[in-house]
């Protein structure tokens, strides 16, 4: 399930603020949440599977608050950024980029299922198993990062209307794909730190939006949805065919601020 909260600023939200013609831009930060998956690492040499990983995302701490407010830096936290342009009275079409950062939880024990031709980390398989908690065999994160470039369809319905502010719940849906930059040490080869098209997503989105003055905006937003990567680069050396897939569920919830304007007249 997902929520969406947004507050946005008008003078006469009833008649402007989302009708045909309107564009709201906005900017803001998300934290996620990831099911477990199973991934399955494939190159030369090797063909396993890892199951049931569990993975956590790595916010920026607000101790370094200059990383959300430095021009040069805004970019590191897990940050939103879309454009909504509304087609119909309250219906609008969004494009967004959402980086959100995916870790592997390194102190965990999974189920091993597969061969590795080299001894020396095929030595680390017990009974089925591997521990992955000293990141000797395995370190592997989207953390520049898991980017989920999507196209969304919402529909807006207002649900109180007062002099200085209105509110409207909208709901949709939205789909698109994922370019990570990932980051994994693979029984000791070097990374692949390169942006890739690895795989597609989808989700649905609901929320809560109220505005002021038809301007100024401040969104909180929750998506639930599902991503697939098929074609993840885990290594530098063998590009073309060190890969490793999974796929899991996601929920984000996103806040931030924004400002909304019309591009027509308004008869």
């Amino acid at each position: 399930m997902l929520f969406l909260l947004t507050v946005t600023m008008s003078v006469n939200a009833q008649r402007e603020a989302f009708k045909k013609g309107s564009v709201m831009v906005f900017w803001g930060w998300n934290r996620g949440w990831f099911g477990n998956s199973d991934i399955h690492f494939y190159g030369q040499n090797y063909n396993f599977t890892l199951n049931n990983v569990s993975a956590h995302d790595r916010p920026t701490p607000i101790s370094e608050f200059d990383h959300y407010i430095n021009p040069t830096k805004i970019s590191i936290p897990q940050v939103n950024y879309n454009i909504t342009y509304f087609i119909k009275d309250n219906v609008g079409i969004t494009f967004g980029i959402d980086h959100m950062k995916y870790v592997m939880d390194q102190n965990q024990t999974v189920d091993f299922n597969g061969y590795i031709n080299d001894p020396a980390y095929a030595g680390m398989v017990n009974n089925g198993k591997i521990d992955l908690s000293n990141g000797e065999f395995l370190k592997y994160e989207h953390t520049n990062g898991l980017n989920y470039l999507n196209l969304g369809l919402q529909k807006y319905k207002q649900i109180l209307n007062k002099n200085k502010f209105d509110i409207f719940w909208n709901y949709g849906l939205g789909a698109g794909v994922l370019v990570p930059k990932t980051d994994a040490t693979l029984m000791g080869k070097g990374e692949s730190d390169h942006f890739h098209l690895a795989g597609f997503g989808l989700d649905a989105r609901t929320g809560v939006n109220v505005v002021f003055w038809n301007h100024l905006v401040a969104k909180a937003e929750v998506k639930y949805g599902y991503i697939n990567l098929p074609s993840v680069r885990t290594t530098e050396e063998n590009v073309k065919i060190d890969k490793a897939t999974q796929d899991f569920t996601f929920c984000e919830l996103v806040f931030g601020i924004g400002y909304t304007f019309n591009t027509k007249k308004q008869k």
